[in-house]
């Protein structure tokens, strides 16, 4: 099985509220699945953990930093991909705070056109009663140890 490195962002807003996709796949490996997930994705060839969250926030959200800041959580997970792929995920987690609730998604692949049906602001208290599924399943946790919410 293929490790897959990635970055994932954990961005939160002036008003403390996380910022999920919702994926919804209508086609390929994962058909009629639906979860909400954070921005984020796989390291390009040789390309750090860091320099990955910063083009990652910029392709996913328009929004460009220099630093993504620490890496507050890390996780190990093994999961399909859209093209069928299963692959071990070594995802690595930083909190970044912005000021604007305001995301571009016009530096969006074609296959995050295809799959993301919408984007929201998730109040902590909203996260933890939703039932729809979450990756990781543990985010409110993990921004709780973090010192985030």
């Amino acid at each position: 099985m293929r490790e897959r490195p990635s970055s994932r962002l954990l961005l939160l807003d002036a008003l403390d509220r996380l910022l999920l996709f919702k994926f919804v796949h209508l086609a390929g490996a994962l058909q009629g699945e639906m979860f909400w997930a954070t921005p984020g994705g796989g390291l390009d060839p040789g390309e750090s953990y860091e320099a990955a969250a910063c083009r990652e926030m910029f392709e996913e959200t328009g929004i460009r930093i220099a630093d993504p800041g620490r890496q507050i959580a890390r996780r190990s997970v093994t999961f399909t991909m859209v093209d069928g792929e299963q692959v071990c995920s070594d995802e690595r987690y930083f909190l970044i705070r912005i000021g604007s609730a305001e995301i571009s998604s016009t530096h969006w692949t074609a296959l995050e056109r295809a799959a993301i049906a919408a984007q929201r602001w998730w109040r902590p208290a909203e996260l933890a009663a939703t039932t729809d599924q979450v990756y990781p399943e543990d985010i409110v946790a993990m921004l709780h140890k973090a010192g985030a919410w």
